[in-house]
């Protein structure tokens, strides 16, 4: 929604001002449909060039939640929480137990319990992976932490690739509003012995051009990559509530510990109660005995 309001201010600002300062729109409106046709053609045309099919289906995807938000709520974190209590006191209670959820999460009655949760294939991945790498080297803890952080280094370095490809788009719309007010400028220079109101018109309807790739440009398709990074930032700390407890479980400290590790380092908006959190630990205790 706040998404949808910055717009409307946006256009209501600029135009507004436009008109009221005294100006028309109608050189604008009879120019604007081809204009954005080589301007926006050109963007989407580069956009396609300089990208392949999974990062171009990912903007699609990322694009959404600048208007939805971020993907993770105060209550994902908090079953995350819970989930990973789940599993580090099943593994502390009987290692062998805790077995059969990591290698088949799917059907897994902890998994299961958290439906948004088990639905990230990223999330279950890495929630598995390295509760399995911990078994085998507890030796070396550091030695899975050090494999942890590199897999969370390229999850968030894919997980931004859609908003540097928009980025590239928004850094190009000045030069390809320039190149359309240039086409229109060669248009002019044709029909030069046309009488001066004809000109000024042709010249208002090329000028678009720059008008429109500029405010694109700043207006829109920036800040939209701005705020795509932004939500990936912010559902990066999800995953970085993960390493943080994962990490106090390979250093051996007790199940509620590694859970208060975890909840300390959630960002506050989303970061819950310690009372709250707590009584539903006891609660899976109560129910797993």
């Amino acid at each position: 929604m706040i998404a949808v309001i910055g717009i409307l201010i946006v256009l209501v600002m600029v135009i507004g001002g436009y008109l009221g300062s005294g100006g028309t729109m109608g050189i604008i409106l009879k120019a604007l449909p081809f204009e954005m046709v080589m301007i926006g053609g050109a963007a989407i045309g580069g956009f396609i060039l300089g990208n392949d099919m999974s990062t171009i289906k990912a903007t699609g995807r990322d694009i959404t939640r600048v208007f939805k938000g971020p993907r993770w709520t105060p209550a994902d974190y908090r079953d995350l929480l819970c989930l990973l209590f789940e599993l580090i006191w099943l593994a502390r209670q009987n290692p062998v137990a805790v077995e059969e959820h990591i290698e088949a999460p799917a059907t897994s009655s902890i998994f299961n319990n958290y439906e948004r949760i088990s639905a990230d294939h990223d999330t279950v991945e890495l929630i598995c992976d390295t509760m399995r790498a911990a078994s085998m080297n507890y030796d070396d803890p550091m030695q899975v932490e050090e494999v942890l952080d590199k897999r969370l280094l390229a999850r968030k370095a894919h997980a931004l690739h859609s908003s540097h490809a928009v980025q590239v788009v928004a850094d190009a719309l000045p030069a390809l509003g320039i190149v359309a007010a240039v086409l229109g400028i060669i248009k002019t220079m044709g029909a030069i012995d046309q009488p001066p109101d004809i000109l000024g018109k042709m010249i208002g309807g090329a000028l678009t051009g720059t008008f429109l790739g500029v405010f694109l440009s700043y207006c829109f398709v920036g800040p939209m990559a701005g705020r795509m990074r932004a939500i990936a930032d912010e559902d990066d700390h999800f995953y970085q509530l993960i390493r943080e407890v994962l990490v106090a479980n390979l250093h051996a400290h007790p199940a509620n510990i590694c859970i208060e590790v975890g909840r300390q380092n959630t960002p506050h908006h989303q970061r819950p109660d310690f009372a709250d959190l707590d009584e539903a630990m006891r609660s899976l205790k109560k129910n797993a005995a």
